[in-house]
This record gives C-alpha cells, sequence and structure tokens, in this order.
C-alpha cells in the first residue's frame, strides 16, 4: 500500500472534507442525510464556492468520524485556530488521565499489559512485559518502543509465539482497520514493513476469540486481548491513546502468571 493516498491533496478545507467522505465511501446526499446540510450547501464547501464557519467544519467532521488531530489541519485550512489542544502525557493537563493510565496498569499486574500511542509505540507497561520480551534483540526494545514491530519481528517476539500466524493475521487486520479510520502514513509505512515479516498464514481458530499462545521457558501462555481507551475525548494526546492488556485463557496461564485460577478450571 502506497502513502500517497492516505492525505488529501487539497489545501483548502472543501477539499479535505471532500477527501474525507470520499475515504469513509458516503455520496454528498448521504453525508447530508448523516448531518443534516444541504446536498447543495456541502457541494459549494467542498468545491470552494462557500467558506465553511468552524461550527460547520467540526459538524461535518463529526459525522465523517475525523481523527481530532486531521480536524486541526482542517480547521487551520480554512484560517481558523484549532480546536483540540494536545500535550504530553506528562504535561500538567493530563495529570488524571496520566493517573488513570498508571491506576490501570498497576490493578493489572501481574499480568501483562501496555499503554501505547496512536503509532503503537510504548509508553508504560507492567513489569510482566519485561519478562515476555526478556529475549527479544535489544535495537527492539529502543525507546520508542514498537509493540506491533517488537512482535511480529523475527528478532523480536515472534519465534517464541506458537500461533503466529494467526496473532500475524489478527493484529495486521487491526492496523489496516486503523489505518483506513485514521489514513496516517506512519501507519501505512508500518503496515507494509511489518507485512514482509515471516510468519505463515492465518489459519482459523476453534477458540472464542483468538489467542496470543506464547512460550515462556517450558511454558506455553494463553492470553486473551483487550483494548480500553478514554471516553469522549477532546484532547489529541487522550484520543489517540489505547491501554491493550492481557488476561489468561485457562487455568495453567492463570497459575504460571500468579494469579487466581480458580474461576478458569
Amino acid at each position: 500500500m502506497t502513502t500517497t493516498s492516505l492525505s488529501p491533496t487539497a489545501r483548502d478545507a472543501g477539499g479535505m472534507i471532500r477527501w474525507w467522505r470520499e475515504r469513509r465511501h458516503l455520496t454528498q446526499l448521504e453525508l447530508s442525510g448523516l448531518s443534516e446540510v444541504s446536498t447543495r450547501h456541502l457541494s459549494y464547501v467542498e468545491n470552494g464556492r462557500s467558506r465553511p464557519s468552524s461550527t460547520l467544519i467540526l459538524h461535518l467532521c463529526e459525522h465523517l468520524n475525523v481523527p481530532l488531530r486531521r480536524r486541526n489541519d482542517i480547521l487551520l485550512a480554512a484560517g481558523f485556530a484549532p480546536a483540540y489542544a494536545e500535550h504530553r502525557l506528562s504535561d500538567p493537563p493530563l495529570a488524571a488521565v496520566s493517573a488513570a493510565v498508571d491506576a490501570i496498569l498497576a490493578a493489572h499486574e501481574p499480568l501483562p499489559a501496555i499503554a501505547v500511542n496512536r503509532h503503537w509505540e510504548m509508553i508504560a507497561a507492567t513489569p510482566a512485559v519485561d519478562e515476555l520480551t526478556r529475549g527479544c534483540a535489544p535495537a527492539l526494545l529502543e525507546p520508542p518502543v514498537n509493540v506491533l514491530r517488537l512482535s511480529l519481528h523475527p528478532d523480536g517476539m515472534a519465534p517464541s509465539i506458537a500461533n503466529l500466524g494467526q496473532w500475524r493475521g489478527h493484529l495486521l487486520h487491526r492496523l489496516e482497520g486503523q489505518l483506513t479510520a485514521s489514513g496516517d502514513p506512519v501507519l501505512a509505512a508500518l503496515l507494509d514493513e511489518l507485512r514482509e515479516y515471516p510468519g505463515g498464514d492465518a489459519t482459523a481458530s476453534t477458540d472464542v476469540l483468538v489467542p496470543l499462545r506464547y512460550r515462556l521457558g517450558d511454558t506455553e501462555l494463553s492470553l486473551l486481548s483487550t483494548t480500553t481507551v478514554f471516553g469522549t475525548p477532546a484532547e489529541i494526546t487522550v484520543s489517540e491513546l489505547a491501554i491493550e492488556a492481557f488476561y489468561p485463557a485457562d487455568a495453567a496461564t492463570a497459575r504460571a502468571l500468579g494469579v487466581n485460577a480458580s474461576h478458569l478450571a
């Protein structure tokens, strides 16, 4: 997949709105029905005959599910100030968010969990993650650690993943969906890279969910994953933050990880 089609070539607000509409596979009539903006006015906005207000831009972006940082791009193109702030997780305005991330990770111990940004770079992790990645190449563990690269690289976790074809297919599918939603060229390059890694073809699973089957020494762990995001984010960093948490899929894995296995028996 090339990156040329992942960003709007137009630099005017109307052209960028049209690009996102087409990326969402919506006609002007369909977007008009969703947003309750007339097709005529929408057409005028897209072809530059009408200058949209900041309120209209944000209204259309909401119905097009445009990522917050890209909404700012459209506002700037229209001559307006950005509507969404962006901070580092360590900055004071995100103190409550940072504390929530720490609390979620702490509550998840001794199980593995990681917090990642929009490019799948690790922000924080539970100590169990260090144990799972102990045999990985040092270069893959240098910050910023990209957890998808770490998972699928032949010098990373991949040799220890018993169901590598399944897990690789799961991760690539997720990344493809994220790329479709965001149009992020960094994710496009990452997807191209990961597709080049060996890993075999995905096979059908008889499990309720596709587990991560991971060999740790003489033990094979079976882990289920969940994703946690913050609801109704109005800040860019928060909107792009996710926590990936892993849970034992069977009693043997629970015992190996030191958690109560009685409810899984």
